[in-house]
């Protein structure tokens, strides 16, 4: 009697151990949050009848590199990982094998997650359908491909540890930094890189050039940082991937797609009020004129094709077609997003809080490269702007990037 005691209890603390390691519908809610914050999906879901199963293509300097299998298919996926496994990955950059990881997967970043954060991600991805879908291998140039050189590269460049709250700050203002400097992982976009693709840390949000785009300034710089954006202005960007001052174009507009138009309001906001913290981190370029005769040349290709929308001062139709005066991006030190947008035109992104498209057609086969470069110099230094000179050269380069 008392075996067949002893064998019912184990068996119902067994049952309650196994129901008590199920998450809770909270955990999973919390969970998918962060994946979105994080915006896991846009590199690891190649295909979206497939969500998270990997095998998206990510170009480097380097080569390229294929993102993992997230699903919880225990052959290929992340299923038979343990949760350690899961949160060394996220913070430390290593695999449960014990291989390093490439800092494309921005754990330089996830570094500053929380533990409970990491198995809250774990948690909702457990909740995926699994997908059978193998791990493709890199394909980097020589030496790249030797996994082991990144534990120089990680001695050399990577500092694990967690976000550290500025107790002189808010509790909004420190979840905004979090956000940023961690889960959201900024800076491997928005951060200038070395020649061995480390973050500039001396130079964190100065803007980076980024397949092709530039990501800009995030600091508070005057002509080309945030300093003429107020926090509302942020809100509505991230939100809406539009406001009165720009639009979302290029690996932005994916991002607000799938990560930013669905965060909390409290977490657009926090990431709005840590950025407006942020003083310049370097000094603006100094910017000589166009001559004359450059900006004449630019303003009849102007006159011709954009002033329809653009009107003769620039302004547009805020939130319809973007003002050019006093435009952050506009004037960045690198052109390369404008340039992208002038060759190949843009889709204003929509977003269920801005769910009306706008289009702005391609000049890349209308234009020249002396075309292009003379309308992009005339609008980087109209209107009180003030841009750095453009040259054909810089343009049949963008257009190979195509």
């Amino acid at each position: 009697m008392r075996t067949i005691l002893a064998v019912l209890l184990l068996c119902s603390a067994a049952a309650s151990m196994a129901l008590a390691a199920e998450p809770s519908p909270e955990l999973i809610a919390y969970g998918k949050s962060l994946v979105e914050a994080g915006d896991c999906a846009g590199c690891h879901t190649a295909d979206p009848a497939r969500p998270f199963a990997g095998g998206k293509r990510i170009d480097t300097p380097f080569g390229a590199i294929y993102a993992p299998n997230l699903t919880p298919d225990r052959e290929t996926g992340i299923g038979a990982w343990l949760d350690a496994d899961f949160t060394r990955a996220l913070r430390t950059g290593t695999a449960p094998d014990g291989s390093n990881y490439y800092p494309a997967f921005p754990y330089p970043y996830f570094t500053k997650m929380t533990k409970d954060d990491t198995l809250a991600i774990r948690a909702y991805l457990g909740t995926l359908p699994p997908v059978v879908s193998r791990n493709k291998p890199p394909e980097l140039r020589w030496p790249f491909g030797y996994r082991r050189l990144m534990r120089v590269w990680n001695a050399m460049f990577f500092t694990p540890g967690l976000f550290e709250p500025d107790q002189s700050q808010s509790a909004a203002w420190n979840r905004g930094g979090y956000l940023v400097t961690g889960l959201g992982h900024c800076g491997a976009c928005h951060t200038p890189k070395n020649y061995f693709g480390a973050d500039k840390t001396a130079q964190a949000l100065a803007g980076s050039e980024i397949g092709g785009w530039y990501a800009p300034r995030l600091d508070g710089a005057a002509r080309t940082g945030l300093k003429s954006w107020s926090a509302q202005d942020i809100v509505e960007y991230l939100q809406s991937g539009r406001n009165a001052r720009s639009h979302a174009g290029g690996p932005m507009a994916e991002v607000v797609v799938n990560s930013t138009s669905k965060m909390s309001d409290a977490d657009v906001r926090a990431i709005a009020l840590y950025l407006k913290s942020l003083p310049p981190v370097r000094r603006e370029t100094i910017v000589t004129p166009p001559g004359e005769a450059e900006m004449k040349a630019g303003q009849a290709v102007y006159a011709k094709l954009c002033i329809a929308c653009h009107e003769a001062d620039g302004t547009g139709a805020p939130r319809i077609y973007p003002p050019l005066p006093g435009n952050a991006l506009l004037q960045s030190i690198n052109p390369s997003s404008t340039l992208r947008i002038i060759l190949d035109g843009a889709h204003t992104v929509t977003t269920p809080r801005a769910p009306n498209t706008g289009e702005m057609p391609g000049y890349a086969k209308q234009l020249s490269d002396e075309d292009i470069a003379a309308v992009t110099n005339y609008i980087r230094n109209s209107w009180g702007n003030a841009g750095l000179m453009v040259t054909p050269a810089q343009v049949a380069k963008a257009r190979k990037q195509d």
